[in-house]
């Protein structure tokens, strides 16, 4: 094909795909525009998961009615002069891409009036091309309003997700926003609903209260103010105590000259800092903002903006780093000490006949036929797929493994991941056969839950009805627990849901068999014998007949192994024989 130079309306969508990704990049952007305008209250109304209505209104300094039409010419700004002030990026937007980019893809409804100008300018666009113009009394600020994004790029429209789902991304964005600006009003409402209110009064903590709830934003510690030695650069924020983690990384949020922004190394130097003080796969909560010279970081890297690049990320790093661990070492409060239980989840120290029966009753039913062994031993490794050989418990070993001998050798057997693997399995079949056991409070608990947590729990609310979940919508971002499974049912309503919505938060789940599965992982993870537990005989000798008769033995739901295998002939070669 020959050379050409592409029309100006194809550019325009090229450069709109690269800008709006989804209903949540358009209020994100706006957002942008109306806090470099200098906004102290800014409003967001949706529809349809933005779909087919976004506006968002703020009380800034407004376009003057001359400049109206200027600014949806792609690349026209009024925050940079010169090719060297993108060396020194000091606001949120910069390109000049934004408002044509959004335009290009919606009918756009765009009322302003500048602060000292007796009457405000409104124009529509559709697909990038003004159609009407006319004078407007309205407030000094602006107020933009999308409606059928996408209506000319059915591609990029069909790849949208569930309302729900654009809903907690718009959720995530602003959330995110009035965290890094606690000194404006940000108020946010779907279908008509108000969902989020921050409280403007330029307290952080606020926020995170407003955010988190009041007994996570209180239990927040405050950031001791750090400065590095290097250059000027500061790290503020809050960060959880050791006792208050989550399954996942979605609730570390960072932030820089106050952008939010997905930087990796940034939330390694957060969990870094926690070394040794949370449990294996669990991670903290944390809001940490860097503030440093715009000079020592570069914006200009991500069409979206999401991602930046150091001058010296070796000094960012330590300065985050260190900041949160001295945090942590200075303020974090002496936890309480709990003794281990002997005893299984859900199980009072009884006899060991009492406890064996219990731990029939958690074998996955129907149960499968009894397995035996068939095959070649692996070699030092977890094992492969298949059934696993009879075993004679041996002992315990650092209260987390189970040794073993079968044929051909010895085996380690992780007690949390096989007792994980048993109870995912059991759950299964039980939903399957619509009989998973419940357990009701003795009273309906309320929890209240970050937006997009409540948001995606919501969505999910008949699978996790059909894991014994009994959860409904209480008013704003709480949910009211009235019965939880009964594997979790000594558990506080609050983690449980907490841990699987952050499971859930981990990644899009298409498919309902997809959603039921990974909350029935988070429940058993929860549920399953913990690693530093003493096992008596008679447990670890039921423990295995169970996993014996699962029908994926080898792997937790996770997948992780349940065991590894020492032959005889590597026991052999290690004792030279």
């Amino acid at each position: 094909m020959p050379i050409r130079v592409l029309s100006e309306k194809v550019a325009s969508q090229i450069a709109a795909g690269e800008v709006v990704e989804r209903p949540a990049s358009v209020v994100k952007e706006l957002v942008e525009n109306s806090i470099d305008a200098g906004a102290r209250n800014i409003q967001v109304e949706t529809r349809d998961g933005g779909k087919r209505f976004i506006r968002v209104t703020d009380d800034g300094g407004g376009v003057p009615a001359g400049e109206v039409e200027l600014a949806f010419h792609r690349h026209s700004t009024s925050k940079l002069t010169s090719a060297d002030d993108l060396a020194r990026i000091t606001t949120l937007g910069f390109r000049g891409e934004a408002l044509a980019s959004i335009a290009a893809v919606s009918h756009m409804t765009f009322a302003t009036r500048a602060s000292g100008e007796p009457l405000g300018t409104l124009v529509r666009l559709e697909g990038g091309r003004v159609v009407t113009r006319q004078e407007s009394g309205r407030p000094s600020g602006t107020a933009v309003t999308i409606e059928n994004l996408f209506f000319n790029v059915p591609a990029r429209l069909k790849f949208l997700r569930t309302e729900r789902t654009e809903r907690r991304h718009i959720d995530q964005w602003l959330t995110r926003y009035a965290m890094a600006y606690p000194e404006l009003r940000f108020t946010l409402s779907h279908d008509g609903r108000n969902v989020f209110q921050s409280p403007g009064l330029g307290k952080l903590r606020d926020v995170l209260v407003a955010v988190f709830g009041l007994d996570i934003g209180a239990a927040f510690l405050e950031i001791s103010d750090l400065q590095s030695p290097n250059f000027d650069i500061q790290v503020t924020g809050f960060v959880s105590p050791p006792s208050l983690h989550r399954a996942n990384r979605t609730y570390i949020t960072t932030f820089v000259n106050g952008r939010w922004v997905q930087d990796s190394s940034l939330t390694y130097a957060i969990i870094q800092a926690y070394h040794t003080l949370l449990p294996g796969g669990r991670y903290p909560l944390a809001v940490v903002m860097v503030a440093l010279p715009p000079e020592e970081v570069d914006v200009n890297v991500h069409p979206a903006k999401a991602e930046v690049r150091f001058r010296d990320g070796d000094v960012v790093f330590r300065a985050v780093q260190k900041a949160v661990r001295s945090t942590l070492l200075e303020r974090a409060p002496v936890p309480t000490f709990t003794p281990p239980s002997t005893a299984w989840p859900g199980l009072k120290s009884r006899g060991r006949e009492e406890r064996r029966e219990r731990l029939a009753s958690l074998a996955p039913r129907p149960a499968a036929e009894q397995l035996r062994f068939d095959g070649e031993p692996a070699k030092a490794t977890k094992l492969e797929g298949g059934p696993i050989p009879p075993l004679r418990v041996v002992g315990q070993v650092g209260t987390t493994y189970i040794v073993a001998e079968g044929p051909e050798g010895m085996y380690l057997i992780d007690q949390h991941a096989a007792h994980e693997r048993i109870l995912f399995e059991r759950l299964l079949a039980e939903r399957q056969r619509a009989a998973v056991a419940s357990q009701a409070l003795l009273e309906p608990q309320p929890v209240e839950l970050s937006p997009e947590a409540a948001s995606l729990l919501e969505e999910h609310l008949e699978v996790l009805s059909s894991l014994g979940f009994q959860v409904e919508p209480f008013g704003g971002t709480t949910m009211l627990v009235r019965a939880l499974p009964a594997l979790v049912s000594e558990t506080e309503p609050g983690q449980v849901l907490e841990d699987v919505a952050a499971a859930l938060l981990a990644g899009d789940a298409p498919l309902e068999a997809e959603v039921e599965e990974t909350v029935a992982r988070q429940v058993c993870k929860r549920a399953a014998v913990k690693a530093g537990q003493v096992l008596e005989r008679a447990e670890m000798e039921e423990l295995i007949r169970m996993l014996e008769r699962c029908a994926s033995p080898r792997t937790c739901p996770h997948g992780r192994p349940t065991m590894i295998h020492l032959s005889v002939a590597q026991l052999a070669r290690e004792f030279g024989r």
